[in-house]
C-alpha cells in the first residue's frame, strides 16, 4: 500500500498509539509480539477507515479538568452503589424511562463527550444521539432513585456543563449560555 508524501505526514500517530495502547489492554499482557501485532491492526485501521475529522476549537481548562473527572469519579462510585442496592432489594421494581434531553452545544465533539460520560456511569444509558438537533435520550434505570425525570435531565446538562467548562472556548461557552455575552462598549 502506497502512500501520497502529503498523507503518509497526517498519518494519526495519536490514534495508532492510543489503539496500540488499548489493545494491549485488553489482551493484557506487555510483550513485544503484542506491541508489534496491536501497532500493525491500529495502523490498518487508521489507514484502512476513513474517519471524519473533528473540529476542535476549544481551550483545555485544567481546573475544568479536574472537577469533570473528580465529578465523574464521584458519579460512578454513588451509581455503583445505588445499581448494586437495586439488584440486591427484593420486590422493589425500579421505574425506568427514556428522557429526551436538550443539550446546549451543538458540537459534535461535546455532545459525544457527554453522551459517554453519562453512559458509563451505572443506571443510565445514552440509547439515541441526534447530532443535528443536539439532542440525547437516555434510559435512566430508577427515575425515583434519580430524584425524578427533571433531575435526571438536569444531571446531564450538568455533564455537560462540566465537559464544556473543560474544553470550550470563551465563544462556545458564551454560545452555550454559560457566559454573560460581551458588550461592544461601556457608556457612561
Amino acid at each position: 500500500m502506497s502512500l501520497h508524501p502529503r498523507r503518509a505526514r497526517r498519518l494519526p500517530w495519536g490514534t495508532v498509539v492510543w489503539l496500540t495502547v488499548v489493545w494491549v489492554f485488553l489482551w493484557g499482557d506487555l510483550s513485544a509480539a503484542n506491541v508489534v501485532a496491536g501497532g500493525t491492526l491500529a495502523l490498518l485501521v487508521t489507514l484502512g477507515l476513513r474517519m471524519a475529522s473533528v473540529d476542535f476549537h476549544g481551550t483545555v481548562h485544567p481546573w475544568g479538568v479536574v472537577r469533570l473527572f473528580a465529578r465523574f469519579a464521584w458519579d460512578l462510585l454513588r451509581a455503583s452503589f445505588e445499581v448494586a442496592f437495586l439488584a440486591l432489594r427484593p420486590r422493589y421494581t425500579p421505574h425506568g424511562a427514556v428522557i429526551g434531553v436538550q443539550l446546549r452545544s451543538h458540537s459534535d465533539l461535546y455532545l459525544t463527550m457527554t453522551a459517554e460520560l453519562c453512559s458509563l456511569v451505572p443506571g443510565s444509558l445514552v440509547v439515541e444521539a441526534h447530532r443535528l438537533t443536539g439532542r440525547l435520550y437516555l434510559h435512566v434505570l430508577d427515575v425515583r432513585a434519580a430524584g425524578g425525570i427533571e433531575a435526571a435531565r438536569q444531571a446531564v446538562l450538568d455533564q455537560e456543563e462540566r465537559v464544556l467548562r473543560a474544553f470550550a472556548s470563551r465563544a462556545e461557552l458564551r454560545s452555550a449560555g454559560l457566559l454573560a455575552p460581551e458588550t461592544a462598549g461601556v457608556r457612561g
